[in-house]
């Protein structure tokens, strides 16, 4: 089994489940997760998790990202992107490159954004998009997130192309919506491009008949993102053989369990690994204890 993050360039058409659906095909096996759900029309970075990296899923899914959108002005859709049905259409010659660029910097910082219907979120185990199709609309909170920067590339009306930095959670199609509302002609996306998750950049993503064909010629491992290496800033530690079996069944390891001796404050993470530099796993340090405690393992204890 393959273990580790691969950085696959989602191509327009697929879905992530499809990206996912067809890297099972290509890699031969079932263990696959992705990091965040990329819309059909959408192109970019999806780090994709294999095998005991899949427990990094909900890790990675909290990382900041980076997006290259164009925001089409005087028109807008039921989907907030145009894919939609056209719900109306206004005239944008009235609107000043001043007026659009004030508007759009007012949206750096944190801002609550009321997710759209046609969404992966949930309600009563349902998802919105699926009610959304069948003509229903459920309330739905909305959620602060944060924009860190937006880059105006290009102002072309009715169109504007911009670079946008942002966490975890936001919606580019509703940032789109949104400015448009706020501008008096409506809007919605037209383009998407994500350039950025957390470490994984454009310039090194994959499309999948990349990866293919590197399985095909024995040089997928050079694609490969170790598990361990998502958390480099992190010290490391190895525990000794004989304490071994502690530590791949999460139990807390005392500091004289590890080959050397470190200094250490409260709730600082490290890096285990055992003495054939195998990674076990995430462990903080608990100062009343006197004791690394888990917090994530990775690694699927077995006989030595």
């Amino acid at each position: 089994m393959i273990n580790g993050i691969i950085n696959i360039y989602k191509e327009k058409g697929y879905t992530s489940h499809d990206v996912v659906a067809k890297l099972r095909g290509i890699l031969g096996q079932k263990k696959i997760g992705h990091t965040g759900t990329l819309d059909p029309d959408a192109e970019g970075v999806l780090p994709v998790c294999l095998g005991r990296a899949t427990r990094l899923c909900d890790m990675l899914t909290e990382k900041n990202k980076i997006y290259e959108a164009v925001l089409l002005l005087g028109k807008t859709t039921d989907t907030q992107d145009i894919t939609g049905r056209v719900l109306e259409e206004r005239n944008t010659s009235s609107l000043t490159e001043s007026y659009i660029k004030e508007c759009i910097q007012g949206y750096i910082g944190e801002y609550e954004q009321l997710p759209p219907m046609y969404s992966a979120l949930k309600v009563n185990g349902r998802k919105l998009y699926e009610l959304a199709r069948e003509g229903i609309e459920v309330e739905r909170k909305k959620r602060l997130v944060q924009i860190f920067d937006i880059t105006i590339d290009r102002i072309e009306l009715p169109r504007i192309s911009m670079e946008v930095k942002c966490s975890k959670g936001t919606y580019i199609r509703t940032l789109c919506h949104d400015i448009g509302q706020d501008l008096g002609a409506g809007g919605c996306m037209e383009a998407l491009l994500r350039t950025k998750v957390g470490r994984f950049e454009l310039k090194d993503s994959l499309r999948l008949a990349q990866v293919e064909n590197l399985k095909e010629t024995g040089k997928l491992s050079e694609v490969i993102v170790p598990t361990d290496a998502m958390f480099s800033e992190l010290p490391s530690l190895t525990v000794a053989d004989e304490y071994w079996t502690y530590a791949c069944n999460g139990n807390p390891l005392k500091p004289e369990y590890m080959t050397k001796k470190k200094t250490v404050s409260e709730g600082e993470r490290v890096r285990i690994y055992d003495e054939e530099k195998t990674f076990i796993g995430i462990y903080h340090y608990n100062i009343s204890k006197g004791e690394y405690r888990l917090e994530k393992m990775f690694f699927s204890p077995s006989k030595k």
